[in-house]
């Protein structure tokens, strides 16, 4: 698993701009409100999923956003999902809950996992993910995450999320 180091070092090698946070541990979005004040862009919050077949997904949605669990699977190509268990997050992404983020396919192997980006969050100029840890935040543009996707391997797939009522 590549980790952080290799996250930064992919950054400088792709001359990828970001703005870096330090910041107390957030576990949840509610935790992370106040870090969030201060920390101009676009925040999120990261989905990691399952479907009926055994695929996982990792879905990036805005941090306000209530996802329609049910409405879900249809739109991005997938069956019936449930949330995955920390286990395999662990296995699959190297991070464990409350340090969910995009960023975290760099410790996937290509197919490993469906990274799915909210298309609102791909034409940002600046989304806030983790670095694969829960004390900092990295901004950089939602054009600079799917470009680092694709450099690990990964097809992200860019869509309208469905969103509760």
């Amino acid at each position: 698993m590549r980790g952080e180091a290799g996250l930064l070092a992919d950054l400088d090698a792709l001359a990828i701009p970001f703005a870096s946070f330090d910041h107390v541990a957030v576990f949840t979005v509610a935790e992370s409100d106040a870090v969030n004040a201060a920390i101009p862009g676009v925040h999120t919050k990261n989905l990691f999923l399952k479907d009926k077949d055994g695929a996982y997904w990792l879905v990036t949605v805005p941090g306000e956003a209530r996802v329609d669990l049910k409405a879900l699977p249809a739109a991005i190509g997938s069956k019936r999902v449930s949330f995955g268990k920390a286990e395999d997050m662990a296995r699959l992404l190297g991070i464990s809950p409350g340090s969910v983020t995009p960023l975290a396919a760099i410790n996937a192997p290509p197919g490993g996992i469906t990274v799915v980006i909210d298309a609102g969050l791909a034409a940002a100029d600046t989304v806030n993910v983790h670095p694969l840890r829960n004390t900092a935040t990295l901004g950089l543009a939602g054009t600079a995450i799917l470009g680092l996707l694709r450099h690990w391997g990964h097809d992200p797939l860019v869509a309208a999320i469905p969103l509760q009522d």
